[in-house]
């Protein structure tokens, strides 16, 4: 069967032009993958067009419009997920405006389709007391206890995205002093994260019992399952939970209900700034292209500083109403005042 349209430029995309042109990173490509086969089932399912079959003619304005609408509707996606998946779609009609110059009125028009609004992200962070709690629950008589109480350590420490923490090889990580970590961010962009010793000694303490400081597993995953293969997100996040609720149930009031990973990169953040770091030092630590990315946890702490003085807050002003208040003519008033 001849190749379609579709299937040539979309080879071609995400084969050459996104590794190749624009450097981007193995896993930002993987997710776009994941966008346009979720676009294929919708073409099967709600247009009657298999894979196939399926033409760049196929794919109108009012189609992709239909396509977002299906996501939210039949999946259940947020506002942000349909923004992402949008935005994969973007990418790809920007990139073939040029190279199917005969389609480029209908790229236009689909590159026209706007995100929708979101909620403002809520920064969801533990305190330091409930990161020690958190960090308390792993037991350490077992090999999974101390594998677990090494990996929310290194993800605190480093303030680490998932990600991060997931393509993780022992070569990057430095135990001489002072202690760090190479960490490769989004857009295959490399950092160096300083980290606390006493942190590091439950990492080291895990690599010696798995043998992962030897030369020969420099390139293993730092973390990884009983299959010997990196962990996943959603691996990760269970051990999270567990030890979160755990937590919970000795401390109810340290351990937010809508914790996830992200929340002790949140956390790190925020108790780098309570100690008075600087924005820019917090930006660099957790690769953050702009620093007004970063400015969102210096916003957070200034609402809690004004939460805190409103809690303190004790009534001075004078009881009852200005005298001046209950006169009709403020004009009059000053007539009458004297000294």
């Amino acid at each position: 069967m001849k190749p379609t349209d579709f299937s040539r430029y979309l080879s071609e995309y995400l084969l050459s032009y996104l590794p190749g042109e624009r450097g981007v990173s193995p896993n930002t490509i993987l997710s776009y993958k994941d966008m346009f086969l979720l676009l294929i089932t919708f073409m099967q399912t709600e247009q009657a067009i298999p894979a196939e079959r399926l033409e760049l003619k196929s794919i109108t304005k009012d189609v992709i419009v239909a396509y977002l609408d299906w996501l939210q509707s039949k999946r259940h996606c947020s506002n942000s997920t349909r923004n992402s998946r949008l935005a994969a779609i973007h990418s790809f009609f920007r990139y073939l405006q040029y190279q199917k110059v005969d389609n480029i009125l209908e790229c236009q028009r689909i590159l026209s389709i706007p995100l929708k609004k979101t909620k403002k992200t809520i920064v969801t962070y533990l305190s330091i007391e409930g990161i020690r709690l958190l960090l308390k629950e792993p037991d350490l008589s077992t090999t999974k206890g101390r594998r677990d109480l090494a990996l929310l350590a290194l993800l605190y420490d480093s303030g680490a995205r998932v990600q991060e923490i997931i393509d993780l090889v022992p070569s990057r990580l430095k135990f001489d002093s002072p202690c760090t970590v190479k960490l490769i961010g989004k857009g295959n962009k490399t950092r160096i994260v300083p980290l606390m010793p006493s942190q590091m000694k439950f990492v080291k303490i895990y690599m010696s019992e798995h043998n992962l400081n030897e030369p020969s597993m420099n390139m293993h995953p730092l973390f990884y399952n009983s299959r010997k293969e990196k962990m996943t997100r959603a691996g990760i996040n269970y051990i999270l939970m567990k030890y979160a609720k755990m937590a919970r149930d000795n401390q109810p009031t340290l351990i937010p209900d809508n914790l996830s990973c992200h929340s002790l990169r949140h956390s790190k953040a925020m108790h780098l700034l309570q100690s008075g770091v600087n924005l820019v030092y917090i930006r660099d630590i957790l690769g953050h292209a702009s620093i007004q990315t970063t400015e969102i946890y210096a916003k957070v702490e200034s609402r809690n500083k004004r939460e805190a003085l409103e809690k303190a807050y004790t009534e001075v002003s004078p009881k009852g109403t200005p005298i001046w208040l209950k006169q009709n003519n403020v004009l009059s008033w000053l007539q009458q005042f004297s000294a």
